[in-house]
């Protein structure tokens, strides 16, 4: 049994269902600890998902740096999409384009690749190693290294150093 792994699970689950539940009310607190422990000695025992993740304070501030940009990212691709939308003049040239990660944790790619999700206008349909397959609404281009620069580029720097 990793016991790193049930605790990181259980950490984050534990911290999931206090913003959930939005209270620190004893009997909400009691159900969340038996739950987060539970779950966690279920999932966490066997999972390698967490690797060799560690919270430091540098992965800390990276972390909300990244939640800022990827915020940021959100607020922009809405707007752009939407003006997509009420505007048929603009270009929407739609395609499935393919980028590469130098991301080596799985947690990291999955989180690049949720995060690509998030953004409306681009969709991660697929992951095969360090090769994610994307649906772009306005394909700009083909070439793998300048695809992964203007879909990735944001992202991966930061979940480089969170999670190497």
């Amino acid at each position: 049994m990793n016991i790193r792994n049930v605790a990181n699970l259980f950490v984050l689950l534990f911290l999931i269902w206090l913003l959930l539940t939005g209270t620190l009310e004893l009997t909400s607190l009691l159900l969340g600890l038996a739950l987060a422990v539970t779950l966690a000695l279920i999932f966490g025992k066997n999972s390698n998902v967490f690797g060799r993740f560690r919270m430091t304070p540098k992965v800390f501030v990276y972390s909300l740096i990244y939640l800022f940009v990827l915020s940021w990212e959100i607020v922009k691709s809405n707007i752009d999409v939407a003006l997509r939308v009420l505007n048929p003049k603009l270009p929407i040239n739609p395609g499935i384009v393919k980028v590469k990660t130098r991301l080596k944790s799985p947690i990291g790619r999955m989180i690049l690749a949720n995060s690509i999700t998030l953004t409306p206008g681009t969709l991660t349909i697929d992951i095969k190693d360090d090769e994610l397959y994307i649906h772009w609404i306005d394909v700009k281009t083909l070439d793998t290294e300048e695809a992964s620069r203007k879909i990735l580029g944001k992202f991966e720097k930061l979940l480089e150093v969170i999670y190497g």
